[in-house]
């Protein structure tokens, strides 16, 4: 399991614009942000993938995975509310049909 980076994302963008830039090469950016090549190779790989992926889908942004699972979520709060609703009024029909009690007077 790799270890969590110590660079905010913001230097990674900086430093993967730089490389596609030809201002830096991969072994500059990696010794700049004193981390491994393959890392420095891997967040350009990245940064193209989620930019090609952008593009393919007309740039359009989508819910996330995490608003994904959240709009999931949603729906499935949505039907239970709805079942509920629906068995309170079943019991207050039958309860209307009951002839009143003692007690209830």
């Amino acid at each position: 399991m790799p270890r969590p980076s110590a660079l905010p994302p913001e230097e990674k963008t900086r430093l993967v614009l730089s490389v596609l830039a030809g201002e830096l090469s991969v072994a500059d950016a990696a010794r700049k942000a004193k981390v491994s090549e393959q890392s420095v190779s891997n967040w350009k790989r990245q940064f193209i993938e989620a930019g090609r992926q952008g593009v393919a889908e007309g740039g359009k942004p989508g819910p996330n995975s995490r608003e994904r699972a959240l709009l999931a979520e949603l729906e499935e709060v949505k039907a239970a509310l709805g079942e509920a609703h629906v068995e309170l009024r079943v019991w207050k029909r039958s309860a209307e049909l009951l002839p009143p009690s003692r007690t209830s007077r």
